[in-house]
């Protein structure tokens, strides 16, 4: 149980440290899917806790459910990463996204059942990947509707239009 609550507090802080490689355009590009996407996790996480479609065996804090160490951790980093290199490339997205997630639901989840970390319930890793492929066209979407049409440059043209026009008042 200490083991497995070190593994989680691992896991939550190691990603991280890959913030300083990221670069600052990469992060201030990303940064909104990424929260979109912590946010998605977690709502998941509410319904499975509901549906007992996993269950997470260990908390960093007892405040601090089991999936916040993956939300803030792993989940958040990848997503950042995976932008970064295949953002714009649909295909490669897909497939480096569908590989990460086969090797997560399957090996990765294994070692963390031993762990007495997480495990399925009433949902098969194959169900499993369904949801995380799912959450990666979602999240692609997002990257895409956002840069396709970005509401935050249009509302800093139109606050500049409204201030040029009350000082030729």
């Amino acid at each position: 149980m200490k083991n497995s609550r070190f593994l989680l507090l691992l896991m939550m802080i190691i990603p991280w440290s890959s913030l300083l490689f990221l670069g600052k355009k990469t992060i201030k590009r990303f940064l909104p899917a990424a929260i979109f996407t912590s946010f998605i996790v977690k709502l998941e996480n509410i319904i499975a806790f509901r549906r007992r479609w996993w269950w997470f065996y260990t908390q960093v804090h007892s405040k601090a459910k089991g999936d916040m160490s993956f939300i803030l951790g792993p989940y958040l980093f990848t997503t950042f990463w995976i932008m970064k290199w295949t953002y714009g490339k649909f295909f490669l997205y897909l497939v480096v996204n569908t590989i990460m997630h086969f090797i997560f639901a399957y090996p990765v989840v294994n070692m963390l059942k031993r762990f007495g970390i997480v495990s399925f319930v009433r949902i098969n890793p194959l169900q499993y990947v369904s949801i995380l492929f799912s959450r990666a066209l979602l999240l692609y979407g997002f990257q895409y509707i956002k840069e396709k049409y970005p509401i935050v440059k249009y509302i800093k043209q139109r606050f500049q239009k409204k201030k040029e026009e009350e000082k030729t008042m």
